[in-house]
C-alpha cells in the first residue's frame, strides 16, 4: 500500500487551482456572451464586447410550428422596440410573428432564410439565426428568461 504525501493540505492545492487571486480577477477586456429567452420562444445571444444581440426562434418553437417554408426578416437599420414584430415564419402547419426580444437597430439580417428557410428546422438555435440586434437597453436583457426558467415555462404548457 503506498501513501500521497504532500507537501501542502489538499484544501489549498484545490483552492489556489480553482480560484484565481483577486487581483486576476479583473474582467476588462472580458468578453460575455449570454442567451436568454422569451415566453413567445425567441432566443437572443447577447455579445458584451459588441453589444448585438443575435436574435432567433427556439428549438420548442421550431418543432411546434413543423417545416418552416417562408421567412420574412425586418430590414437592416430598422429600429424596434422589445416586443414589436420583426418577421414572420411560414410552416406547413402555421405562421407565426417573430417579436423583438430586445430594442435597439437591427444590424444584420441572416440572407442565407430567403433562399433556405429549413435552416430554420435544422439549426434554429444556431446557423439558423433570423437577426442581429444593436441592443439601446442591455438591462431589458437582463430580464429575459435565462435557461432555467424558459425550461420550464415550455414544460408549464
Amino acid at each position: 500500500m503506498f501513501a500521497l504525501r504532500l507537501a501542502r493540505p489538499a484544501s489549498s492545492l484545490l483552492r489556489n487551482a480553482v480560484a484565481p487571486r483577486a487581483s486576476a480577477m479583473r474582467f476588462s477586456g472580458v468578453r460575455f456572451i449570454s442567451t436568454r429567452y422569451t415566453t413567445d420562444h425567441e432566443w437572443v445571444s447577447f455579445d458584451s464586447n459588441s453589444n448585438v444581440g443575435t436574435v432567433g426562434i427556439t428549438d420548442y418553437a421550431q418543432k411546434a410550428l413543423g417545416d418552416v417554408v417562408f421567412v420574412e426578416l425586418p430590414g437592416q437599420g430598422a429600429e424596434v422596440a422589445q416586443g414589436d414584430s420583426i418577421g414572420a415564419v411560414e410552416s406547413v402547419k402555421a405562421a407565426s410573428d417573430i417579436y423583438a426580444p430586445v430594442s435597439g437597430v437591427i444590424e444584420e439580417i441572416n440572407e442565407t432564410l430567403a433562399d433556405q428557410p429549413g435552416l430554420l428546422n435544422k439549426a434554429p438555435e444556431g446557423n439558423g439565426w433570423l437577426a442581429k440586434i444593436k441592443l439601446s437597453d442591455p438591462a431589458e436583457f437582463e430580464a429575459l428568461l435565462n435557461a432555467e426558467a424558459y425550461k420550464a415555462h415550455c414544460e408549464g404548457q
